[in-house]
């Protein structure tokens, strides 16, 4: 009797757990303010601000032939990056595929760092009178190069830098993003509040991603997520199921994107020099090619 006693105290506390099965269907999450306002905050230090730094230290702090401050910028960001989306992916209500995860940040960290060694080198050219807003061949301190196959080793560096990198970094950052945003549906209406401090933190998150997008010449990669999440929206609706607090920060940070894309476009709309620069079908400048040919060379 005491062997059955014993045996049906353990399977009464032996059932299975199923509070696990974190669909969309379930409760939503509330608004993961620390997260975003870290992984905006390091965005634009580490990140927007690490071209900055190279340019406004002295060069006698960091010589020519030595890593800058903002590669050691680069490293701090190809850490803190993948931590962080991981946290996002762990709060995330709805159990998520890990395998993709961890598949994304392995790519995503191998990316990054292919792009800190290009970027590192061609933030030093630019240092030596290398143009942005040019290409390789045209630039006036490569042009001359003897022998001419050291150019095609500049332009190896080139694709490093503005191709492969940005592939392999810019496609499973927002693959990441769009998997959390998948899970970010819910029935219930007092999930959907976003605080006040998500609101003052939306304006420099959508900010930043226009830089992203801008800078990184992946108009298409955003397009193409975008597009995806108004989809995902408009399919769970019909379920019943509407974003969370989390999923609408998301969505509303991308939508002004799109607008800042739209209006920075307008404006260089009639530039010449950048549109020879830049002839694909989406016409979108770079900002630091902006900024080598109308502030730079001004000044």
């Amino acid at each position: 009797m005491q062997n059955v006693r014993k045996r049906r105290g353990n399977n009464s506390h032996s059932t299975p757990d199923i509070s696990k099965d974190k669909g969309p269907h379930r409760k939503g999450q509330r608004f993961h303010f620390d997260l975003w306002f870290c992984l905006t905050l390091q965005n634009w230090i580490l990140d927007f601000g690490r071209p900055i730094v190279m340019i406004i230290l002295p060069l006698d702090w960091f010589p020519l032939n030595k890593p800058s401050a903002g590669d050691y910028f680069h490293m701090a960001y190809n850490v803190i990056t993948p931590f962080l989306m991981l946290k996002l992916i762990e709060r995330s209500p709805r159990a998520l595929s890990r395998t993709a995860v961890y598949l994304c940040i392995i790519t995503f960290v191998m990316g990054a760092s292919i792009h800190l060694v290009g970027d590192s080198i061609n933030h030093r050219l630019i240092l030596s009178g290398y143009q942005l807003h040019l290409s390789v061949r045209e630039n006036p301190i490569i042009k001359d190069l003897k022998p001419e196959s050291l150019i095609d080793s500049f332009e190896l560096l080139y694709y490093y830098d503005e191709h492969l990198g940005h592939i392999m970094w810019y496609i499973p950052f927002f693959i990441i993003l769009f998997i959390y945003f998948s899970g970010c549906f819910c029935s219930s209406q007092e999930e959907r509040r976003i605080t006040v401090p998500g609101w003052l933190l939306l304006g420099p998150s959508a900010l930043y991603y226009w830089y992203l997008v801008t800078e990184g010449q992946i108009t298409e990669l955003f397009l193409l997520t975008f597009f995806a999440m108004v989809a995902m929206v408009m399919f769970q609706h019909h379920k019943g199921l509407s974003l969370d607090s989390n999923g609408m920060f998301l969505l509303y940070s991308f939508s002004v994107t799109l607008l800042l894309v739209a209006l920075w476009v307008a404006y260089l709309w009639n530039d010449q020099v950048l549109r020879n620069k830049y002839p694909a079908l989406l016409y979108v400048p770079e900002p630091w090619s902006y900024y080598t040919l109308h502030i730079k060379n001004n000044h």
